[in-house]
């Protein structure tokens, strides 16, 4: 009988499920250790409920605006018209719901493909032997895809009602009256603009110039600028030193001395890596200054048998990608052909309203003359589907070679930006030209058909 190969993969979110169903379709014998629930934090805690939150508040911004579109509520008390407002224990219940469900999914998709999954905590105790409790489980190669953990600010440790973390957020009775949102990263800005649009007022206290700092700086604009015109206030240069509560209300204390007073404050301060006390140091799994798992582009560490995948190694913080690594490190171990990971190919998203989706090269990365390319950045409000359902604020942007007219990158701020960027990512990934894209049919009229006018923009433009 041939010998099967045996795998155990510690955590069970994108990054070790994923991997799991690769490595069972090819014949191995495969063992997920998962604390929490088949899916991980992912879908119990994190995107999967923060998404859900946030189509509901994207639904409310909608109709809420849609009185240029000739619509009126009515049905309000003595004629006045109805005005909406989120019903959150009702929210809250559909989002844990969700969560729950998907998770069920995913188990049930791990059983039809035989894969055994342990509840409890994995450890290394050898490069071939994991310990759940008293239990030891051997293995031929491991995978670590513990995750990541909210990062606790010193002095604004959250207590679940009135400091939360994002993970905290869906056991409250009854909407933020006055929420005070640290951090303008991704995770932030969704956040705040979520619970902006569901009715609470909303302070957003950002350390730099703008939101997402990280992010393109065309697209931070428009979102700001949303978020300003929407009535959330925007407190730029000003980073937290602590937050205390106050009875029924919460004070968060920036670097200056200066006071923010609010109902409940929100931490989104980062993430750190899951890697502490699972036994990496002890079998020699190198690790960076901050804790991340180091792995090179086929998920190796540098343990030969040993793999990671996910949030715990730091590589781009998205489902998609842990997911990938997932799946390269079991065709890697199992001798399929495989592709190293290519961060270049990524596409992401930020589920704020307007979506900010992007992929390939950066505005960043031209301005500074680390890649040369042309670029050419379309409004929203010229595309007549847009005008249609009165969508005004947002672009597509794309980047391309100056010789062959091949697409880079692109970025699209834009309502369900997530589902046009494929169309670009499509581009990318294939080394698609831009006289391509335009001659490709979009239907008329569609958002996406600013894909392809931007392309042939750039394609009149330059002569390809």
């Amino acid at each position: 009988m041939e010998d099967v190969t045996r795998i155990v993969i510690i955590g069970g979110g994108p990054g070790g499920y994923e991997a799991a169903l690769v490595a069972a379709q090819l014949g191995a014998d495969v063992t997920v250790i998962e604390r929490d629930g088949p899916g991980g934090a992912c879908v119990l805690t994190d995107c999967v409920p923060s998404k859900t939150l946030i189509a509901t508040s994207t639904r409310i911004s909608v109709m809420s605006e849609s009185a240029g579109l000739g619509l009126r509520f009515s049905g309000g008390p003595d004629g006045i018209v109805g005005a909406l407002e989120a019903d959150m224990p009702t929210v809250n219940k559909r989002v844990k719901d969700l969560a729950r469900a998907q998770s069920f999914d995913i188990a049930e998709r791990l059983a039809y493909e035989e894969v055994k999954i342990v509840r409890g905590e994995g450890r290394l105790v050898e490069p071939h032997v994991v310990a759940v409790g008293d239990r030891r489980i051997r293995a031929d190669i491991v995978l670590i895809a513990t995750g990541a953990t909210p990062r606790v600010l010193p002095g604004a440790e959250p207590d679940g009602e009135r400091i939360l973390d994002w993970r905290q957020l869906y056991d409250l009775p009854e909407l933020p009256e006055e929420l005070i949102v640290v951090g303008s990263g991704v995770t932030g800005a969704e956040l705040a603009g979520a619970y902006l649009a569901l009715g609470s007022k909303v302070t957003l206290v950002s350390s730099r110039d703008r939101i997402l700092p990280t992010e393109d700086a065309d697209a931070a604009a428009v979102l700001q600028e949303v978020f300003l015109r929407r009535g959330m206030n925007v407190m730029s240069r000003s980073r937290a030193a602590g937050v205390e509560r106050t009875g029924d209300g919460v004070v968060v204390t920036l670097e200056d001395g200066s006071k923010v007073e609010g109902s409940h404050c929100l931490m989104t301060v980062g993430m750190v890596p899951n890697t502490k006390g699972i036994g990496l140091e002890e079998v020699g799994v190198r690790c960076d200054s901050r804790g991340f798992v180091e792995v090179d582009k086929v998920s190796r560490t540098s343990v030969p048998n040993i793999y990671a995948s996910g949030d715990c190694t730091g590589v781009l913080m998205l489902a998609s990608v842990a997911g990938m690594q997932g799946r390269i490190a079991m065709w890697h171990a199992l001798g399929e052909a495989v592709q190293p990971l290519k961060l270049g190919w990524v596409a992401s998203n930020i589920f704020t309203d307007p979506e900010v989706a992007s992929v390939g090269v950066t505005q960043q990365m031209v301005d500074s003359g680390e890649v040369n390319a042309r670029t050419v950045m379309l409004p929203l409000f010229t595309n007549a589907r847009a005008k249609m359902q009165g969508f005004e604020d947002g672009f597509v942007k794309l980047f391309c070679r100056p010789s062959t007219g091949i697409v880079l990158g692109g970025v699209i701020v834009a309502p369900r930006a997530s589902e046009l960027i494929l169309g670009v990512s499509m581009a990318v990934q294939q080394h698609l030209t831009v006289n391509q894209v335009a001659q490709t049919f979009a239907v008329y009229p569609s958002l996406s058909g600013s894909i392809t006018e931007a392309s042939r923009r750039l394609m009149a433009e330059h002569a390809y």
